[in-house]
């Protein structure tokens, strides 16, 4: 078997998908960092208890583009190779996506190229939609539209309130993130010419 890859974790709040993501057993991938724009991140405590180093970077005050090298800095420092966002609530630049192209990965709480953006279970319970769910995808500079490396999809319910319909899609995201991320670790997907290539 391959070396493990190492992957740098970037998040804002309490670190649900960061979990699963350490919880995978016989991952390809190492999660050597942590990163937060929020100092008090449940998430961070997470990765402390499991023995990963954290890193707080505040956002306040810095252009994004200021910002983004510092992440990049601390990134590399630490000799990532890959990069998730798990819920990490920051724009990243056109320069950030392109300097980590093929090797930064987010989910979104959709069925892409659906409901990009925010307001996501909101949106499809007012469309009357019957399903959703959750899909990661490659970042690329334009918000939520990077090629989508694998999806999971949940029922919608007649009566689902938006926070009933978030919980079913966030446990079908805690099983999909972990799976894509131990295929790009794995090398069984790669960005090309802008589109997901499977092997």
């Amino acid at each position: 078997m391959s070396a493990q890859r190492k992957v740098g974790v970037l998040i804002s709040g309490r670190g649900s998908n960061l979990g699963a993501l350490i919880a995978a057993k016989d991952a390809p991938y190492d999660i050597v960092l942590v990163i937060s724009n929020i100092a008090d991140a449940g998430g961070l405590d997470k990765a402390r208890d499991a023995g990963i180093a954290t890193k707080v970077i505040p956002h306040a005050g810095k252009t994004r583009e200021a910002f983004d090298a510092e992440l990049d800095a601390a990134l590399r420092a630490s000799g990532v190779e890959l990069v998730c966002l798990a819920g990490f609530m920051r724009i990243l630049s056109d320069g950030f996506a392109r300097a980590w192209e093929g090797k930064l990965i987010n989910i979104h709480p959709s069925l892409l190229p659906s409901y990009k953006g925010t307001r996501v279970h909101e949106r499809v319970i007012e469309a009357r939609e019957t399903q959703s769910g959750a899909s990661v995808h490659f970042v690329v500079p334009e918000l939520d539209a990077g090629p989508v490396i694998a999806q999971a999809t949940v029922p919608v319910h007649p009566d689902d309130s938006p926070d009933d319909l978030a919980a079913r899609v966030l446990a079908a995201e805690h099983q999909l993130y972990p799976a894509a991320l131990r295929m790009l670790a794995d090398g069984k997907v790669r960005l090309k010419s802008g589109m997901a290539v499977f092997s």
